[in-house]
């Protein structure tokens, strides 16, 4: 239970009041309806980016592998195992891109 509020905390920086299915933030908007702004991206930290990243991949059901995502998000109700079949709309898929190249610029592990 810890986890859960220690999770739930991290990310009320950049989470809105918006519908559980829609990956929507306060900072940076909604990854589902419309291209992410780097700029704004790198206004984040490393464990912000990550979570937006994966909250992006859980919204449509994938199980993840690493002791850390599972920790993190869960794989209650899961059903896709390879993240190359997760059914992102163009919005999603470009930006797990271009979140996943300011990670990389920010040398995040």
């Amino acid at each position: 239970m810890a986890r859960l509020h220690f999770w739930i905390g991290a990310l009320a920086l950049v989470f809105t009041a918006a519908p559980a299915s829609a990956g929507c933030y306060e900072l940076i908007g909604c990854t589902d309806t419309q291209h992410l702004d780097e700029d704004q991206l790198w206004k984040l930290g490393c464990e912000q980016l990550y979570d937006v990243r994966n909250m992006t991949y859980k919204e449509h059901g994938y199980c993840f592998s690493t002791a850390e995502a599972i920790a993190r998000f869960g794989n209650e109700g899961c059903f896709i195992a390879n993240a190359a079949q997760v059914p992102l709309n163009a919005y999603e898929r470009a930006n797990v891109l271009v979140i996943r190249a300011v990670e990389k610029a920010m040398d995040c592990n």
